[in-house]
């Protein structure tokens, strides 16, 4: 057993395991031919293609990882198999939609939904489940927590986890941003600042993720009667901030 799958079932490789270990350890962005030429080197024969349907055959796990309107002309010229598990990248793309695009509607399918993260192995990813059992979902989800946290989640909670874990990320740079211009207005190096603020949600996230606390606990520690931090949180409340994000956050759903 590896991975909570027999090995017979999902052919696991050397090659597989050299692909596995590049993308874990290069500090690059590589594309899908870099990463084809760093394996070729250890791997003289192993083969590649750029025909998506020769690619997907005798697959153990298809990942489609396309934009949304590409998902049904890629899917019809696949014919997956039931035997196969099915990964769809693609938001908005429901389990119901992509039954209509496979051979065997029936067959074993996750959707999805990582964040940009991923490429620092930090992703806050979402994963949803059909047809499938227990250690097809303990499979995945161990898959994908090597790139950062995995949760598995009904289907019909995406659209607002999505907003949270995906849109979200983008609202923390915002304010990564916003804190950067206050902290450049009273005379900070703008490399400064942003280090400073970044460092200060790492932690922020540390304290939460760590101690099973609350975000209300840990803003109480470091509020004393009439200081300076109390004085700007009450600031940001008198402009909305807490409304502001909530509905940020539902409108991204």
């Amino acid at each position: 057993m590896k991975g909570g799958f027999p090995l017979a079932a999902l052919k696991y490789s050397r090659q597989r395991e050299s692909i596995k270990h590049y993308l874990m350890t290069t500090k690059e962005h590589p594309t899908a031919d870099t990463v084809y030429m760093h394996v070729k080197k250890e791997f003289p024969n192993i083969s590649t293609t750029h025909n998506n349907a020769e690619a997907a055959t005798g697959a153990d796990i298809v990942i489609l990882a396309v934009k949304p309107w590409f998902m049904q002309p890629v899917m019809r010229e696949l014919k997956l198999k039931g035997k196969q598990i099915l990964i769809s990248v693609a938001a908005g793309i429901s389990f119901e939609e992509l039954a209509h695009y496979v051979v065997v509607p029936e067959m074993p399918m996750f959707r999805l939904i990582p964040n940009t993260a991923i490429s620092e192995l930090e992703s806050m990813t979402l994963v949803a489940a059909r047809n499938t059992n227990d250690e097809q979902d303990k499979f995945i989800l161990r898959l994908f927590s090597e790139m950062g946290t995995v949760m598995l989640i009904p289907e019909d909670k995406i659209t607002a986890a999505t907003a949270l874990a995906s849109c979200g990320i983008a609202y923390v740079l915002k304010y990564v941003q916003a804190a950067m211009q206050a902290g450049i207005e009273m005379g900070i190096r703008p490399k400064d600042a942003m280090t400073m603020v970044a460092q200060s949600l790492k932690g922020a996230a540390s304290l939460i993720l760590n101690n099973d606390t609350h975000p209300s606990v840990e803003i109480d520690k470091v509020t004393t009667p009439g200081g300076i931090t109390i004085k700007g949180i009450n600031e940001l409340e008198h402009n909305g901030f807490t409304s502001a994000i909530i509905k940020a956050m539902k409108a991204s759903k």
